[in-house]
């Protein structure tokens, strides 16, 4: 069947174009044409002035639905990546913290089978440590973190293909040597949970630790050890040409002045919008009494309220934070969440934007930035 978008605001590579259309069929955009006439035998979608974007790409991602990743249950899986596709993700990277390598694996053929599936928004698994600096690593991987170990992630690697991305503390002994490796198969390797200084993120940078996760948190900024200043990761990052970023842009893991920072030091093209989001991401469901963790304020807790712990954000909450508390276009925010991710994870030949010949992901928003229709590869999926 050929669906016909049209009557809205249309976010292309060049920019937006007014009273277009984007043409699906089988599942991909036939054509981006500046013409609002409607296609004999085409299904008309009537935008009503609203924005046409293209489907966020949502690459460092826990749960949702009252599910984590890490449950490794097909029921987990398909909660998860449901709701976020409701919310505009129609690209998803699972992300598994500071598992087993049981865990991993068990989660690889979770993640193998719904890539097999026709149609299916997950591409690929996102892991997240085991190998994390104790001091960073925060209360709640205290029982699962552990230094490097060659033997086990080759072994991984063996076994899978499916690993988009793997995030790991840089100056941990044998990071760098997991980090030539990593990037020798094609897989994102990134900083987290780190204490690296300039020398050492650009000694990192060279080896393959091309991006930062989650950057200012679990990092620390500039800082003085007695009597003497010292640049942080943070600083270190940023005088690093070429090394990419994420934000938590929920409003709550940075403020908007901050996020606004990043976007002009880092531009679009180094800067991915992420959620981080947690189990109870898209849900009703509380922490249960005595958790370790706590919702307040919109953002998850440790329950002693030493740090966060991870955001109940979908997609579309960061591109509206983008625009609505950093004073980011909207253009440019959702590029960050969409093209830039798609790039970076060697997706951006069918993901990313919205451009003839790529998959049908589309997203409408209307002019408060809420998610009014969904289409993930051509398929309705979201509809209000």
């Amino acid at each position: 069947m050929l669906t016909q978008i049209m009557n809205g605001r249309i976010l292309t590579p060049q920019g937006w174009l007014e009273d277009g259309s984007v043409l699906i069929s089988d599942g991909k955009i036939l054509e981006v044409t500046n013409s609002d006439l409607a296609v004999i035998g085409a299904k008309v979608v009537d935008a009503k002035g609203m924005y046409i974007v293209p489907g966020f790409v949502a690459m460092n991602l826990h749960g949702g639905a009252g599910h984590d990743f890490t449950e490794c249950t097909e029921e987990a899986f398909r909660s998860i990546v449901s709701v976020h596709q409701q919310h505009g993700a129609t690209t998803i990277i699972p992300t598994l913290s500071a598992s087993t390598a049981e865990t991993i694996l068990k989660g690889a053929v979770l993640c193998e089978q719904l890539m097999a599936e026709p149609d299916s928004p997950v591409l690929g698994l996102h892991i997240e440590g085991p190998y994390l600096n104790p001091k960073m690593a925060g209360q709640l991987y205290t029982d699962t973190i552990k230094p490097v170990d060659r033997d086990e992630y080759l072994s991984i690697l063996k076994q899978t293909s499916c690993i988009k991305r793997w995030d790991i503390s840089p100056e941990l002994p044998g990071a760098h040597e997991f980090a030539q490796y990593m990037h020798q198969q094609g897989i994102l390797v990134a900083v987290t949970h780190t204490e690296a200084e300039y020398d050492e993120i650009r000694s990192a940078f060279a080896d393959g630790f091309t991006h930062a996760a989650q950057f200012y948190n679990a990092m620390p900024g500039f800082h003085k050890r007695r009597e003497y200043k010292y640049e942080g990761t943070v600083e270190s990052v940023y005088l690093t040409e070429g090394m990419s970023v994420e934000v938590i842009a929920d409003g709550k893991h940075l403020p908007g002045t901050i996020l606004r920072l990043v976007y002009k030091l880092k531009g679009v093209e180094e800067t991915c919008l992420v959620t981080d989001a947690l189990s109870y991401a898209g849900s009703d469901i509380q922490p249960a009494a005595g958790s370790r963790i706590i919702i307040e304020d919109g953002v998850c807790k440790l329950a002693d309220h030493s740090s966060l712990a991870g955001s109940i954000a979908t997609m579309d909450i960061l591109v509206r934070t983008m625009v609505e508390k950093a004073g980011v276009p909207l253009s440019d925010a959702v590029r960050m969440a969409s093209e830039t991710p798609a790039r970076l994870l060697h997706l951006d030949d069918r993901k990313g934007s919205l451009e003839r010949g790529k998959d049908a992901d589309v997203v409408l928003l209307d002019r408060n930035l809420q998610v009014r229709s969904v289409w993930s590869r051509g398929h309705l999926v979201s509809h209000e």
